[in-house]
């Protein structure tokens, strides 16, 4: 596998952009022993590449914290929203990492429902105590297209937001294993993202 730093100019400005800091929520310093939570679905569960070069495990090693990896490969953002519940029961985590909604894309259920529920699993993770970043998924097609409401609920609930990313890696053909999913350095990409976001704000040290 090639290091992550090895990657083409507009995709280290594209990891670049959450590092930067600008009207970036601030979330609670995560302890040293806090448990993150990365909740989603084959983006999530690491679809593409080994379970080590998933984006969680990655994630896990830049920023110094357990990362607990809960994808589930085809599941839509109605069926993550009942799930999730018992996840946080079990994790008990002090952040949690919500990357939803590709596979309400994928099968043409509409943005409505999705943003429903990416807000209604923001809200429950919330009223427990726990911090919130959303990972924004984009729209599959020929390349791909950001889906507005991600930042739109985070504007909102003020909670940070990776927009990013995922459309740079899913649209670049060196960084899929295939048509949708991300290969190793992709989700290295995505791991990189995200530890600037958390970051940028104040979740770990710069």
């Amino acid at each position: 596998m090639r290091r992550a730093f090895a990657l083409p100019a507009a995709l280290l400005v594209a990891v670049g952009l959450a590092a930067c800091g600008a009207a970036v929520p601030k979330l609670p310093r995560l302890d040293a022993g806090a448990v993150v939570l990365a909740f989603g679905d084959s983006l999530t569960f690491g679809t593409g590449a080994s379970p080590a070069q998933a984006y969680p495990a990655v994630l896990a090693r830049l920023i110094s914290r357990k990362v607990v990896a809960a994808g589930v490969p085809g599941e839509t953002s109605e069926e993550g929203l009942a799930r999730l519940p018992s996840v946080l029961d079990e994790v008990k985590p002090q952040l949690l990492v919500l990357c939803h909604g590709g596979n309400d894309f994928l099968r043409k259920m509409g943005e409505e429902g999705a943003s429903r529920n990416v807000r209604g699993m923001i809200r429950l993770a919330q009223s427990r105590g726990i911090s919130v970043v959303l990972l924004a998924t984009p729209k599959p097609g020929f390349g791909t297209s950001k889906v507005k409401f991600y930042e739109e609920v985070a504007k909102e609930l003020a909670i940070p937001v990776e927009s990013e990313v995922l459309p740079e890696v899913l649209g670049s053909r060196s960084l899929k294993s295939d048509l949708v999913h991300p290969n190793a350095e992709g989700y290295a990409v995505i791991a990189e993202a995200v530890a600037g976001l958390l970051r940028a704000s104040g979740a770990v040290e710069k």
